[in-house]
């Protein structure tokens, strides 16, 4: 890929001038952040075994995008993330665990704890009016491949992108994606095999594969509309639709409602496959529909939000969510638990909480600012979730709570997670749950 941005970016510069060169430079913008990353994790198995595990790293991402020149712009995006102090037994989610599922049995050495930077972003992008071309590496965010920021670093993917932007506020996409960078990993893997491992060829009846993307997402003031298509050959191909309306009325109150609908279906030779008994699901093609709900009020600086979600029960489909590139498209979703891991090297067809077939789950959130007390940029939330299934021994419970503080592009954050009863399904769908799990963040983040 280097080869093919060095010689577009060459083909750039050569048809310009030296002065309008390094005016492209000149103007060019800096950004990024700075990030401390405190984490610990404590499970208990109902045999009453007991782990636990911290970790503390430090990084961030430092981007450098040119101004545009005759429309054309290139940007780069160096990603870090670096442990120290670390215990025997340690939390890889904030360093390289994607790195360690892929290569636990390399050679080379590399394992989860290991420190790394990558190039997250490398692209040519050019401009005309309502119209963008991009290609190269990217940080992205749709509902089902995602950049899930929400440890050290961002997800990322490659490939080539098509946008073109209505006066109306509609917006139109088209992506050809090839590769996609786990946020614990340093490595662009072939977008299907990092979906499905080393299973890829077994499944799919080829070593490597594409996803198209084709989006379509309209925004006013009070409503918006989200249509995305995730095509996958000889995999799948996942629907997402999202509905959302909000109004402030002459008061301090606001509402809000939201509705969302994903369908995903296993298709061409995946389809085929799966379908037969020895197959890594047992039989069972994926089969998956999940609806979601979601009601906001607001009321000045405090807003209340209930969710309901539900995965469709198909006992003859692999009926769970199919989520290897880092989307938690659900209203349900907490900070942790649900899809947690799913997004790991070669872990697809796995399932967690609410998106295991059958599962319903109600979220309810609390937020609440307090800017009326003098002092500004102190947030607190709290969250709870309850999942049921047919599949569970007991209901599991997720207790959220946040306390946060920005001021300028510093922010603080202090987060307590506490999970009764965390569910997982395997490739098969069989389920386990675990007793308890507990942890604890801190995270400091700058940004410039």
């Amino acid at each position: 890929m280097r080869y093919i941005i060095s010689t577009l970016f060459i083909l750039a510069l050569s048809a310009q001038g030296a002065d309008s060169v390094q005016t492209w430079f000149k103007e060019g913008s800096v950004k990024g952040n700075i990030k401390y990353y405190y984490i610990q994790t404590d499970k208990e198995k109902s045999d009453g075994s007991k782990t636990s595990a911290h970790a503390n790293a430090i990084g961030g991402t430092f981007n450098y995008t040119t101004g545009d020149l005759y429309g054309f712009q290139t940007g780069v995006t160096f990603m870090s993330t670096n442990g120290f102090a670390l215990p025997d037994t340690v939390d890889t989610s904030i360093l390289g665990r994607d790195n360690g599922v892929r290569l636990e049995n390399d050679p080379s050495g590399k394992i989860a704890q290991d420190s790394f930077s990558v190039l997250g972003e490398l692209f040519i992008k050019y401009t005309y009016e309502d119209f963008s071309a991009l290609y190269g590496r990217r940080v992205i965010k749709t509902p089902l491949l995602d950049a899930k920021e929400v440890r050290m670093l961002p997800s990322a993917v490659q490939g080539a992108f098509l946008e073109y932007k209505m006066e109306s506020g509609t917006r139109f996409g088209a992506s050809y994606l090839t590769h996609f960078k786990q946020r614990t990993s340093d490595a662009f893997i072939n977008i299907v095999e990092h979906a499905l491992g080393a299973n890829t060829r077994l499944i799919t009846g080829e070593d490597e594969g594409e996803v198209i993307v084709v989006d379509a997402v309209y925004k006013s003031e009070k409503t918006s509309i989200k249509l995305y298509d995730y095509f996958a050959d000889n995999f799948m191909n996942s629907v997402y639709m999202e509905a959302g309306f909000k109004n402030r009325l002459p008061s301090q109150w606001s509402y809000a409602v939201d509705a969302q609908y994903i369908n995903q279906r296993s298709v061409g030779y995946a389809d085929e496959y799966l379908n037969n008994t020895g197959s890594q699901t047992g039989g069972k093609q994926i089969s998956a529909n999940a609806f979601s709900l979601k009601f906001g009020l607001g009321y000045d600086e405090s807003r209340l939000d209930l969710a309901y979600s539900e995965v469709l029960k198909d006992s003859d489909s692999h009926d769970a969510l199919v989520l290897p590139w880092d989307g938690t498209p659900l209203f349900t979703n907490m900070i942790t638990s649900n899809d947690l891991f799913q997004s790991n090297y070669g872990n697809a067809l796995n399932a967690d909480s609410i998106y295991i077939g059958g599962s319903r789950g109600i979220k309810l959130n609390y937020s609440q600012t307090y800017d009326f007390t003098g002092v500004k940029g102190f947030k607190t939330a709290l969250s709870y979730l309850n999942v049921d299934n047919d599949k569970f021994i007991d209901k599991q419970e997720d207790f959220n709570a946040v306390i946060a503080y920005g001021t300028g592009g510093l922010s603080i954050a202090l987060k307590g997670i506490l999970v009764h009863n965390d569910s997982s399904g395997d490739k098969t769908g069989t389920v386990s749950q675990l007793e308890k799990l507990t942890q604890y963040r801190v995270i400091a983040n700058y940004k410039f």
